[in-house]
């Protein structure tokens, strides 16, 4: 795998931890540089966590689905970009506070990171079927996401949560778009 997929499915894999980050810029009255920083971390860290964990679990099971391994990460990023375009797109809270005084819960800020990693953990696992070397795939996703939920706790308190739903959807679409690509190319259909 590229580092180019890997950077769009480090984008794909943000794009929950996108939402909450902007949640919490537009609850604070003025953006804290150090807890926009643990923000980040939290939400970095563990989706940087998440796919190794998954590829440890994946590499237990390799040799048992071998010759299925490449429906199985296809099934895993379509059925996770698309749980992630349809709850953007029901109607429900967003979950935003009111802007206050910026408070950091770490424990709820635990929740969250473990919530919008789950499904990290299930890329982990496709990870492993695919022989893709973890160490850079982890780092690459994790990076990414602390880069970008900097910029979500930003635009979060310059313009609220006008793109919340957007970023949830384009994520979806992310991973879809290469669970796509990952069983067409070993269909032999796409190269």
């Amino acid at each position: 795998m590229s580092y180019l997929e890997l950077l769009f499915i480090g984008i794909g894999l943000a794009m929950d931890a996108f939402a909450v980050s902007i949640c919490k810029g537009l609850g604070m009255k003025r953006v804290n540089k150090l807890h926009c920083f643990i923000i980040a971390l939290f939400f970095g860290g563990f989706q940087a966590v998440m796919p190794f964990a998954g590829w440890l679990l994946g590499k237990q099971f390799q040799s048992y689905i071998e010759s299925v391994d490449h429906w199985i990460a296809f099934a895993l990023l379509v059925c996770l970009g698309a749980k992630a375009v349809l709850e953007a797109v029901r109607d429900h809270d967003d979950g935003c506070a009111e802007k206050q005084e910026s408070v950091l819960n770490v424990k709820e800020l635990f929740l969250l990171a473990i919530a919008t990693s789950i499904d990290a953990l299930a890329v982990g696992v496709t990870f492993a079927f695919l022989q893709v070397s973890i160490l850079p795939a982890a780092s690459i996703i994790g990076l990414v996401t602390f880069v970008i939920c900097i910029f979500g706790v930003f635009i979060g308190n310059l313009f609220g949560s006008r793109f919340q739903k957007k970023a949830e959807i384009a994520g979806g679409a992310i991973l879809i778009i290469i669970g796509l690509k990952i069983l067409l190319e070993h269909l032999h259909i796409f190269q």
